[in-house]
């Protein structure tokens, strides 16, 4: 009887077996806890796929226009916007985001956001057939951990508190705990934006993809706001004309033209697998942590839900660690293996500090030069006038 209490905690956070003779639209309902949680899901992976593709596109884009002698974008040129091609990756992203957009109506953001790991998948297989870069065999093994965590994170996914106005979105906004976050926000990204990014943007990719978590996680907040609105809009509530959704959407427009601002200079200067792994982890974290500040998330979970949901989150990211850890080790699964686990710097430099770095060493080179030219003609120069001199 002491065995069967001390278990009893554990086994009720297993969850129950489905129920027998159901539908596949009832199983993916029933997996996800509710229809709109499972709309919300469907849209979630949708937009993932789109996502994960229009990386590829932007940087093919990208790559084509200095090809053809445009300034990059990490220099600060924006020759890639007469790229046909990255209009075509800027669509498909629009798409994608459009039903990111659609999925935070139907489903709490803890459930939608890290379903992006979807999308690190996607990429690193596009990136492989598309752009030629390598994928590890290990990077197998990441993509099926991310498989398993977005199962679990869909099965004990949060039910959505019923909002019932834009007004209570609002309300949630102006909590001062979330004004506390949304202070902290602004101030750290503008410490970046004049201070880290000068200085170390080309040759550490966490500081623009810092930049594009934590102003994104602002851009969620407000996406989900006017959501909500346009959900309560098609039920017969008109949201939409209000100022608050009218300033959701202005602050929306901010938002994502400064992700898209910093997001091509991280695609410009490093890899595409790197980049949108090390996004998924920041984007992933600031978004769960701003939602459970307003929205409050896990207020009326049970401990058991949260416990798989903290789980699923830290297996999703393992699996993209393993993707983005073995991208430039050795083949085979103890070179990656050792690459994930060693603490030592390799005495290489990675492939996209090398690539950081060529323009500026090329300026360096051509520098000296210069300086060693002047110190030459000023060398002969005084050479002569001691000899003119010696004459006289």
């Amino acid at each position: 009887r002491g065995q069967e209490e001390a278990i009893a905690p554990l086994a009720a956070m297993i969850p129950p077996p489905p129920p027998a003779h159901l539908s596949m639209r009832a199983e993916i309902e029933w997996l996800a806890g509710s229809a709109d949680n499972a709309r919300g899901v469907a849209l979630a992976l949708s937009s993932s796929l789109f996502i994960g593709a229009s990386f590829i596109i932007k940087k093919k884009g990208l790559l084509m226009s200095v090809e053809k002698g445009g300034s990059s974008a990490s220099a600060g040129g924006f020759s890639y916007l007469r790229q046909p091609v990255w209009w075509l990756g800027m669509l498909t992203m629009i798409g994608g985001e459009s039903a990111n957009f659609i999925a935070y109506a139907y489903a709490p953001a803890i459930l939608v956001t890290p379903l992006g790991a979807a999308t690190i998948a996607a990429s690193a297989v596009f990136a492989r057939f598309f752009l030629g870069e390598d994928m590890h065999i290990c990077g197998i093994a990441g993509i099926l951990l991310c498989t398993v965590g977005t199962v679990v994170l869909v099965r004990f996914a949060p039910e959505e508190a019923p909002v019932t106005s834009v007004e209570e979105v609002w309300s949630m906004a102006m909590q001062p705990v979330f004004r506390a976050y949304v202070c902290f926000v602004l101030s750290f990204t503008l410490a970046l934006v004049y201070g880290a990014a000068p200085k170390y943007g080309k040759t550490h990719v966490v500081v623009y993809v810092a930049i594009c978590s934590m102003i994104g996680s602002l851009s969620v907040m407000a996406l989900r706001g006017i959501g909500i609105a346009a959900k309560l809009t098609m039920r017969g509530s008109d949201q939409l004309r209000k100022r608050e959704t009218l300033f959701f959407i202005l602050w929306v427009g901010c938002c994502i033209a400064t992700q898209m601002n910093y997001l091509n200079k991280a695609l410009d200067t490093f890899n595409t697998t790197m980049v949108s792994s090390v996004y998924y982890v920041f984007f992933t974290v600031c978004t769960v942590t701003a939602s459970m500040i307003m929205y409050k998330d896990w207020e009326n979970q049970t401990p058991g839900s949260i416990f798989w949901q903290v789980v699923a989150l830290l297996v999703n990211v393992a699996g993209v660690h393993i993707l983005s850890g073995t991208r430039d080790s050795a083949p085979g699964c103890r070179a990656g293996l050792r690459a994930l686990l060693s603490r030592r710097k390799s005495e290489e430099k990675p492939e996209y500090t090398h690539l950081c770095a060529c323009d500026d060493d090329a300026e360096q080179q051509q520098q000296q030069q210069q300086r060693q030219q002047q110190q030459q003609q000023q060398h002969g120069g005084a050479s002569r006038r001691d000899w003119l001199e010696s004459r006289h």
